[in-house]
């Protein structure tokens, strides 16, 4: 394992401090932690949105700095990956419905499980996006990027050499350990708003990942 950065400690204890106090409020006052701690347009929701964010502007800063320096997969995968977080970043805060006060659409309000404007929430008959495709898919695919993928990309070179050709950044094993931690300590927080927790350590570690991953030089000239 490499040595971690300044930038990993300080964003480590950031979130050994929210998922400390994200415990003890679970705990303690259950209806602080919902309505305050983990609520809509909160710290945790806001600082998810800021992290997601900074994880697309990142990879948009690099596609910008190396284009003629690179190939065409090189900047469809990390226009791709930009895309995807930027997106994230917009579900995350509605697209900033609430902050600019704008009333959702008819649609959204008959068929977004919060009568918001985003896709995560809405409800396709009996079904739930949010829990079809941002739960249980998204497990899939973490399991399969955090815990597979570093064994394969180190063991098969067309691997190695496929994830490097799409700028697939590769995790260290801090990043997996981490990932691993704040899904074991879920167990200890009851409320179903500790997935807004989850959400925040998501962003917060992707971003490291993007910053250092283990094959750093495909962000490089």
């Amino acid at each position: 394992m490499k040595a971690l950065t300044n930038i990993d400690k300080a964003a480590y204890l950031f979130l050994i401090v929210i998922f400390g106090l994200g415990i003890y409020y679970a705990n303690t006052d259950l209806t602080y932690f919902d309505e305050v701690y983990t609520v809509e347009d909160g710290f945790v929701e806001n600082g998810s949105a800021i992290f997601l964010l900074s994880s697309s502007m990142i990879l948009l800063y690099r596609f910008f700095k190396l284009f003629k320096h690179k190939d065409l997969f090189w900047k469809i995968g990390v226009l791709a990956m930009a895309l995807v977080f930027f997106f994230g970043a917009g579900e995350e805060i509605s697209w900033g419905q609430r902050i600019f006060n704008v009333e959702s659409s008819q649609y959204f309000i008959e068929n977004n499980a919060q009568g918001e404007t985003n896709l995560h929430n809405m409800v396709v008959g009996e079904t739930k996006i949010n829990k079809l495709i941002f739960s249980q898919l998204l497990t899939v695919v973490l399991v399969i990027y955090l815990i597979i993928a570093p064994f394969l990309y180190r063991k098969f070179e067309w691997i190695k050499n496929l994830a490097n050709k799409f700028a697939v950044p590769i995790v260290q094993w801090h990043h997996t350990i981490s990932f691993l931690i704040g899904t074991l300590l879920l167990v200890f927080i009851s409320s179903n708003r500790k997935w807004e927790i989850y959400e925040l350590a998501f962003s917060v570690i992707f971003l490291l990942i993007f910053i250092k991953p283990f094959n750093k030089e495909i962000y490089t000239a």
